[in-house]
């Protein structure tokens, strides 16, 4: 192998790696919700450079968050399986140029939403920004309260993508919001319930590590009936028509009868499993259906 091929596969591997860093599975999960917001709001008019250039921005910004908090999670992801590989463990990327990387990803998707969309949209993801890095990567590992807070911060996607486009934050916006934060409730509390031996070796304070399953699973159930009632609500309010509204009882119904289930469960790690994967079976089903059963303008 000659050194021009050497050296071409460690610059792809240095690449990977750093994507790798940026979460890109998280990038992906919230860049679908930013489409449905921002179909919601251009009602069937969709300006194409504006979605690509509000998803490019948005992703830079998430994925900065993202690589912040791998930076100030390692010691945290040393103790955990699922965790110990990655880069900033194993030193594949020293902390100094991932906080490099992670400054200049979020300094770049803040220059292209200023630039290209409204500083609505831009004050809302760095709310988003703001309230993942400093305050749920900072909290996770000191109070219960930290998924919460996590909530927060990764309800604001689809808002962001509404924003670009109507440059207001109006109840279409608020439902948005509203939505996605209920959905991360059960969807987080079935990970760290099917990761639980993960969190209890790296002592954070998750709910199933403090009050146990049983609660965690009330908690969950709760969540999932209250996105019952606000998920629809966007074509009750005349946002997007009724086929969204059918899809969006029929998967929040299945969600709660698989809830239910949890109660009667012996195995609460398969259970768990279960309704994490579910989770992104509906915020995934949920969103492509909004972005094409939006009310146009006529």
């Amino acid at each position: 192998m000659t050194a021009r091929q050497l050296a071409g596969i460690s610059i792809a591997h240095s690449i990977k790696t750093y994507y790798t860093l940026a979460k890109p599975g998280i990038v992906m999960g919230n860049a679908i919700t930013a489409i449905g917001g921002f179909a919601l709001a251009a009602k069937g008019h969709v300006d194409y450079l504006l979605l690509l250039a509000t998803l490019f921005g948005l992703s830079c910004i998430i994925g900065s968050a993202c690589a912040f908090n791998n930076y100030m999670d390692r010691g945290i992801d040393a103790k955990m399986a699922r965790t110990k590989n990655r880069a900033l463990v194993t030193g594949q990327i020293s902390p100094r140029r991932a906080l490099v990387f992670a400054s200049s990803l979020v300094l770049l998707g803040t220059l292209v939403l200023s630039l290209t969309t409204n500083w609505l949209a831009v004050f809302t993801a760095l709310f988003g920004f703001f309230v993942y890095v400093m305050l749920y990567t900072v909290g996770k590992s000191r109070t219960g309260y930290a998924t919460v807070i996590g909530s927060i911060a990764g309800g604001a996607p689809p808002a962001i993508g509404y924003c670009a486009v109507s440059d207001r934050f109006d109840l279409g916006a608020l439902l948005l919001y509203g939505i996605l934060v209920l959905w991360q409730m059960p969807h987080f509390y079935a990970i760290t319930m099917y990761r639980f031996t993960d969190y209890a070796a790296a002592s954070l304070p998750v709910l199933p590590v403090r009050k146990g399953m049983h609660t965690t699973k009330v908690r969950m159930l709760v969540y999932v009936v209250a996105f019952m009632v606000v998920a629809p609500a966007l074509t009750l309010y005349g946002y997007t028509g009724y086929a969204y509204f059918a899809v969006a009882v029929a998967l929040s119904f299945i969600w709660l009868l698989l809830g239910v289930q949890g109660f009667k469960s012996d195995n609460d790690k398969l259970w768990s499993r279960k309704m994490f994967l579910w989770s992104l079976v509906v915020i995934t089903a949920l969103f492509i259906t909004m972005a094409l059963d939006v009310k146009t303008l006529l």
